[in-house]
């Protein structure tokens, strides 16, 4: 019993917060809409997870010893007192759904990066947003927790959608 319950938490690691050769697909368009003054609770959400680069990779975690995507964004938000589900899946039920050309710093960005499933497994935070690129903080199971672009192909083709919470 207990060797199957540790190879299902096994098989729930690799598949989540994770980064598979291919996935859904969604392309991101070029925009100039975009909006540069965040709300403060947005900016300091963003500055908190970024003190968490370079944190390990640790499926469940959401501290300094370690952390998944959905741990970072979950810890993050809970610094501002906004609660949280827990899973990526969950948050992405949260806020109300935005254009990517709309998005700012503090927005939530949704991927499916596993191509044997159809559901949402990651997520990220955007940090940044400069003409042309947005910049989103997550935890991946191979870098743990960094910052990409949109911009990259894998990111792009993985990316489902951006919430918005405030």
């Amino acid at each position: 019993m207990i060797k199957k319950l540790l190879f299902l938490v096994f098989i729930a690691s690799i598949a989540s917060c994770g980064s598979s050769r291919k996935a859904a697909s969604g392309q991101v368009k070029n925009s100039n809409s975009y909006k540069y003054d965040p709300v403060p609770e947005a900016s300091r959400i963003a500055d908190y997870a970024l003190g968490f680069q370079g944190t390990r990779y640790k499926y469940g975690g959401t501290n300094k010893r370690g952390m998944d995507c959905s741990g970072l964004i979950y810890t993050s938000f809970m610094q501002e007192d906004i609660e949280l589900p827990r899973v990526s899946r969950e948050m992405a039920k949260e806020g109300y759904k935005i254009h990517t050309n709309q998005v700012n710093v503090g927005d939530l960005l949704f991927f499916k990066t596993n191509k044997r499933k159809r559901s949402i497994n990651h997520v990220g935070l955007v940090v940044e947003i400069i003409p042309g690129k947005v910049s989103f903080i997550h935890s991946t199971t191979s870098r743990g927790v960094i910052v990409s672009s949109l911009n990259e192909k894998y990111w792009n083709s993985a990316y489902v959608m951006a919430r918005r919470l405030f």
